[in-house]
């Protein structure tokens, strides 16, 4: 065995394995994907425990903020609907009564006649107080007369009838200042036409005896008087 030619022979390829061994070729800069089609992550699916109840999907934010909120607007809403609900009944009442309740709710004060004043034929004599009518119009009125005259509101007059508060039948004697003030609180409440402004008036108030309520006189009376006489030429209501 030629044993130089064995080594010369390797010398070569020695030399190259050698240098291979402790030279290592430089690493490229970044992983050689240029040109390759990417590909996604497999999906990991979630592992669950065994005796854990499974993960809940997370709950949008707001829900809770936006119930409270439809809520109050329903609740605000209903309170408006009942509160108009309410006041049209309110008013269909009061409209009703023609007038305003007594301050013991026992009665109506009336200002504005719901029927005609007393019918005609005009005038008319010996009308007794229980038969006057809201709007009536008197010649020589006299309040503590037992019967007075009747004439039309376009004819002279000295008094009408503006305001009337009657007590319920079953009522007992008030007395006299009681009266006086439920009186006074008609005329009050009584309202005047512009043509009331053509004349000097004063207000009159009239109310039972003790012995006109026990034969069945429950109402008290408001006039407007001149103190000029017959000197009224149109009615004072509206």
């Amino acid at each position: 065995m030629n044993h130089e030619d064995t080594a010369a022979g390797h010398s070569g390829g020695g030399q190259d394995f050698a240098a291979g061994r402790t030279e290592r070729p430089p690493k490229p800069a970044a992983p050689p994907t240029a040109g390759l089609p990417l590909v996604p992550p497999a999906a990991v699916p979630p592992v669950e425990l065994p005796g854990l109840p499974p993960a809940q999907p997370p709950r949008k934010p707001g829900r809770a903020g936006q119930t409270v909120l439809k809520t109050v607007f329903v609740l605000v809403l209903v309170g408006v609907v009942g509160s108009l609900i309410w006041l049209a009944m309110w008013l269909s009442d009061n409209g009703q009564n023609n007038g305003n309740s007594g301050a013991d709710g026992s009665g109506v004060i009336e200002i504005s006649p719901s029927a005609p004043a007393s019918a005609l034929p005009l005038p008319r004599e010996g009308v007794p107080p229980a038969d006057f009518k809201l709007g009536d119009c008197f010649k020589d009125f006299d309040p503590e007369a037992l019967k007075s005259t009747v004439v039309a509101c376009d004819a002279g007059h000295s008094a009408q009838l503006v305001a009337t508060y009657r007590y319920p039948a079953n009522d007992s004697y008030p007395g006299g200042e009681a009266l006086k003030a439920k009186a006074l609180e008609a005329c009050q409440a009584a309202k005047l036409a512009p043509p009331a402004n053509d004349f000097t008036l004063n207000f009159q108030r009239a109310y039972p005896s003790s012995t006109s309520w026990e034969s069945g006189d429950r109402r008290v009376d408001c006039y407007v008087t001149a103190p000029g006489g017959n000197v009224i030429t149109a009615s004072v209501l509206p």
